[in-house]
């Protein structure tokens, strides 16, 4: 017979059998309560009910935890002694307190004198089934058993049929709280940049290049070659300033290829995709950053703050950013953070980026959460105030200044024009920029502007306007110096080029919807609430040369960074809340 096959039946077979192997007499079948006299003593019956506490006076403490710990199982529980513990020896009974004897005081004190030895011999010849002790007491514990046989249930069983709820109750709560410490923990990680500690200044070298040669010549934004056709040498000392919904993953993976062809060591974020957006960029938010550490390659999402960035990065590194038409820039920001934009979720009606241009200044608030996704985003990712007056003459003075600091500020609306320009300016090769479109939005999740909401929108984003004007002027300033015919015919032959890498790496040789990509390693990240963003299926076969090349053109931002070795632990655990509460 299992000693744990009937808690209830069991216990009273034992605690008979330890009385006779003590030579005390076995209980009788019926007990007065204690303390029952000014109510009228009522007998009971003395077989044990589930909450019904033993008390073990002077049994040896070390005997029973031996026993106890044998059964993987905690004594109290055995026994349903509950929450009070066992008395110490000697300790004088609690109010209210069952004893099994019929002689109240002297029976309490005779079951106290049992030994330890006896007890543990009986529970020894319980475990084995050699209990043959005749007494009432025990004869319901054997039927006990045998009914919890008869029913199907084994130890366990019975034990669950006495503790199930409880130990439900208590799963519930742990998976209730990990699941709410880790959503805490994610939105504290989320919102609080790690603490910036001082730190000692040590000098950048001049250059982070692995080679001397490559750190001669500082960028020049309108050509490196010389005119005598001698060529140039790869800059190697690159940020890239990564703006907000436009293009510019697909700017990032080209440098991510870039840099792993050369060797190169990336300044990544730590713990996640961005440094701390939208707090400003701080050096200490650098992967396994210390003082004087040289980098080669910084492209992350962050606000940017060029004094930080400048004691990061060598003095030769080439200052890159890329900007969008500020209408179709807000309409992209709006669906895609509309989700985690407070200020969008009381706007009425089904078209709401109509609805809030009809009016922006009733919905808007400077202080919102997530409100800079509204309102002049690139000035703002630029690290400067989106909020101000767009007539101040401070507006102007920050657009020359990001004039001086960046050797050149791509356009989405000319990609193309755009990378042919950098691979100028870096003196790379056309390998070396060959891309595909990577995280673009599926057109039914596109708002058409019409010419009066693309006005409005213009309007409302008045100093993202300002700043794509200037340097749209600019940009057009180095085509001419580039030369147009030249520029078209490397345009040319940049897309010739795609179109072939397309025919070789993607299957069907174009973007699908995220429910009939393939393989989870191209699913790319996915605004929250939707599948919107579309990928691509690597083809099944791809001739050797072209293998490796084409997954890391098709593999999507947060896969890439995992390859290269960054640390996205709470990028990851904002990506599992959402699959588990299926965001």
């Amino acid at each position: 017979m299992s000693p744990l096959c009937s808690l209830g039946g069991w216990r009273d077979g034992a605690f008979a059998a330890a009385r006779v192997a003590a030579g005390a007499p076995a209980a009788p079948r019926s007990v007065p309560r204690a303390g029952s006299a000014g109510r009228g003593a009522q007998p009971h019956s003395a077989s044990p009910s589930p909450s019904r506490r033993v008390h073990w006076g002077q049994i040896s403490g070390d005997g029973l935890e031996k026993v106890g710990s044998g059964w993987g199982l905690r004594w109290e529980s055995l026994f349903h002694v509950g929450a009070a513990s066992p008395p110490t020896p000697h300790a004088p009974a609690s109010r209210g307190e069952e004893r099994d004897g019929p002689r109240g005081a002297a029976g309490a004190k005779e079951e106290m004198e049992i030994s330890a030895a006896a007890w543990l011999a009986a529970l020894r010849r319980a475990g084995a089934g050699e209990m043959q002790v005749e007494d009432g007491d025990q004869r319901r514990g054997k039927a006990s058993c045998t009914a919890g046989r008869d029913a199907g249930g084994g130890p366990v069983t019975t034990m669950l049929q006495h503790h199930g709820k409880p130990w439900r109750s208590m799963c519930k709560g742990l998976v209730l709280g990990t699941l709410l410490t880790s959503f805490m923990l994610l939105l504290y990680s989320y919102a609080v940049p790690p603490l910036q500690v001082s730190m000692t200044e040590i000098p950048i070298p001049y250059s982070c290049s692995s080679s001397p040669a490559q750190a001669k010549g500082r960028a020049v934004a309108n050509g490196t070659r010389s005119p005598a056709g001698g060529g140039c040498r790869p800059k190697l000392d690159i940020m890239f300033m990564k703006t907000h919904k436009t293009a510019s993953s697909t700017i990032l993976n080209i440098l991510f290829r870039f840099g792993e062809k050369h060797r190169l060591k990336f300044a990544f974020p730590n713990g996640r995709n961005d440094f701390y957006y939208p707090s400003y960029f701080e050096r200490s938010q650098v992967q396994h950053y210390r003082p004087g550490m040289c980098f080669n390659i910084i492209c992350n999402h962050m606000r940017f703050h060029y004094q930080e960035v400048r004691k990061l990065l060598p003095a030769d590194t080439t200052f890159v950013t890329v900007l969008r038409d500020p209408a179709y820039l807000f309409e992209s920001s709006f669906h895609y953070f509309g989700r985690v934009i407070p200020l969008t979720w009381k706007l009425p009606g089904e078209d709401k980026l109509a609805e809030f241009l009809r009016d922006p200044w009733h919905y808007y608030d400077p202080n919102g959460f997530n409100a800079h996704y509204l309102l002049n985003l690139l000035f703002f990712d630029l690290g400067y105030d989106n909020n101000m007056n767009a007539d101040s003459p401070l507006v102007e003075q920050h657009i020359q200044e990001i004039d001086r600091r960046f050797h050149l500020v791509m356009l989405l609306e000319y990609f193309d024009e755009s990378l042919v320009l950098l691979k100028d300016l870096l003196c790379w090769q056309l390998e070396d920029i060959l891309y595909f479109k990577l995280n673009a939005r599926k057109g039914s999740t596109i708002s058409r502007l019409t010419p009066e909401l693309y006005e409005k929108a213009t309007s409302w984003n008045l100093i993202d306007a300002k700043l794509y004007r200037y340097f749209n002027a600019t940009f057009w300033r180095k085509v001419e110096a580039y030369g147009r015919e030249r520029m078209a015919k490397d345009v040319a032959e940049l897309q010739q080029e795609n179109e072939k890498m397309k025919s070789i790496c993607i299957d069907g040789g174009h973007a699908v919807d995220a429910s009939a990509i393939q393989e989870s390693s191209m699913q790319p990240w996915q605004p929250l609430g939707e599948k919107s963003i579309l990928g691509y299926n690597l083809k099944k076969k791809i001739n050797k040369k072209h293998q490796k090349l084409c997954r890391k053109m098709l593999t999507p931002e947060i896969q890439y960074l995992t390859d290269l070795g960054v640390n996205l632990w709470i990028t990851k655990l904002w990506s599992w809340v959402r699959d588990f509460l299926k965001w």
